[in-house]
């Protein structure tokens, strides 16, 4: 299978169970690979037949800069479903890196991987 790399997607929204951490946005920084067939891509040189990935970065910015989740696991779930309703994408690897969580570590960071089957 071939995969198409979102890295690095810095956005801001509520996260977190403690008052503090509902009060502001924060920073995460997503991560997410799609897995799909790019072969017919490959060979026509064409959009469609491809995932469109910047659909599915601004759908997923839409989608987190508008959240309000108390865990990053559940946001890394409304995003991994985002990139499953492209019928191409065949499994969606969602990390999502929230910096500052923990005191003297740089991130803590949930990864998800979703697919059509077992999803």
């Amino acid at each position: 299978m071939d995969r198409i790399h979102i890295r690095d997607l810095s956005l801001r929204c509520i996260i977190g169970l403690y008052p503090e951490e509902r009060k502001n946005k924060q920073d995460v920084i997503i991560n997410v690979v799609l897995e799909t067939d790019l072969r017919a891509a490959g060979k026509s040189d064409s959009l469609t037949d491809t995932v469109d990935y910047k659909a599915i970065k601004l759908a997923v910015l839409d989608f987190v800069e508008n959240s309000s989740f108390n865990l990053i696991e559940s946001l890394a779930e409304g995003i991994a479903a985002i990139c499953l309703k492209d019928k191409r994408v065949q499994s969606a690897t969602v990390t999502i890196d929230k910096p500052g969580a923990l005191r003297f570590c740089r991130s803590v960071a949930v990864e998800v991987t979703r697919s059509r089957i077992g999803s």
